[in-house]
């Protein structure tokens, strides 16, 4: 009958496949697929599993301003916050520390240990000259979403010598393009951005989420350790037209005194822009001064300067009053940078 030798070429080529098999185990590792059967084309295809056990490139290149604003833009007041605890709050500022310390490796530690992770960003944005940053952030989208504590990033371009504080995005919209516009801006900059709206539900009270006025948040116990390294800090708010409607910007060095010179630096590179600006020392500005913000409190008692500034609709809405608004704030971080104060 016919089938007798397609029954005898089939063993002979099964009887060379294992053959074949014994004597190249030592490359068996290496993917021999045909030692499955006498045709690799009907295997399924096995799983990558070295690649799903890699560790990502942990450098990325990005446009700096799109990658942060892609990440506020799902902060909403519908959305999740649950309060850390206070190892969870210290394991993020230990990791912030260690890698402003240089320890990568260490902070890394840290910050894995709460979920967290470090990675470095190249910014691709147009006129940034590939400028390097580290950022701390969730490990995971799940993570950011349901814990909502917010990120963290640091130049990598020299030694941290100021911060910028995010504390409402989406809240007092587009606060974080001054974040974004001031650290690219001025060399030696740490952003610290929050990760919820100030509504958010978080099933510990209706102000739970308000980290510029809570201090069981991770973004107070991370300006906290910056104000322990004697980094002065700017903290970028808005404001409604209404509610102040003769001036564009509130400027107050907050409950403390340190930040005072620089405060009164900052009014007048405003005003250089041509903006109209409140300053508290001189006049009183209504419920916009700052004088709550537990940020501003710690830093007051450390001595370490620290400046509020407050910035109505007008001005965050239009892209070309936010480039005025950074260059204003560019002065005074620019005087931070190399330590004139």
């Amino acid at each position: 009958m016919t089938t007798q030798p397609a029954s005898r070429s089939a063993a002979a080529r099964t009887a060379r496949t294992v053959l074949s098999c014994v004597l190249l185990g030592a490359l068996a590792l290496a993917g021999a697929t045909g030692c499955g059967g006498p045709s690799s084309a009907d295997a399924p295809e096995e799983a990558p599993t070295a690649r799903k056990a890699a560790p990502a490139d942990p450098t990325s290149s990005v446009d700096l301003g799109r990658h942060i604003t892609d990440y506020t833009a799902g902060i909403t007041a519908d959305g999740s916050y649950r309060v850390p605890t206070e190892r969870e709050r210290r394991a993020v500022a230990d990791g912030v520390r260690a890698l402003l310390d240089g320890d990568r490796a260490a902070a890394a530690r840290h910050l894995a240990g709460v979920g967290y992770a470090v990675r470095t960003l190249v910014d691709g944005g147009a006129g940034s000259g590939g400028a390097r940053y580290a950022e701390i952030a969730d490990a995971t989208r799940e993570g950011e979403v349901r814990r909502g504590w917010g990120r963290i990033y640091a130049d990598l371009r020299g030694p941290a010598r100021w911060q910028v504080q995010v504390p409402h995005p989406s809240a007092d919209q587009r606060t974080e393009q001054l974040g974004i516009g001031l650290l690219r801006g001025a060399p030696g900059g740490v952003l610290v951005l929050a990760g919820a709206h100030r509504a958010a539900d978080s099933g510990a009270g209706p102000d739970a989420a308000d980290v510029a006025h809570r201090r069981d948040s991770v973004f107070a116990a991370v300006a906290d350790t910056l104000a322990d390294r004697r980094l002065p800090a700017v903290q970028v708010h808005g404001f409604a037209d209404s509610s102040l409607p003769d001036h564009d910007v509130v400027v107050s060095p907050g409950s403390g005194e340190a930040g005072l010179p620089s405060a009164r630096r900052l009014a007048v590179a405003y005003r250089a822009q041509g903006m109209r600006v409140c300053e508290v020392w001189e006049r009183y500005c209504g419920r916009l001064e700052g004088r709550t913000n537990v940020e501003g409190e710690y830093a007051g008692e450390a001595g370490v300067p620290f400046v509020h500034v407050e910035h109505n609709r007008r001005v965050r809405d239009d892209d070309g009053l936010v480039a005025k608004a950074v260059r204003a704030l560019v002065e005074v971080a620019g005087r931070w940078g190399t330590g004139r104060g």
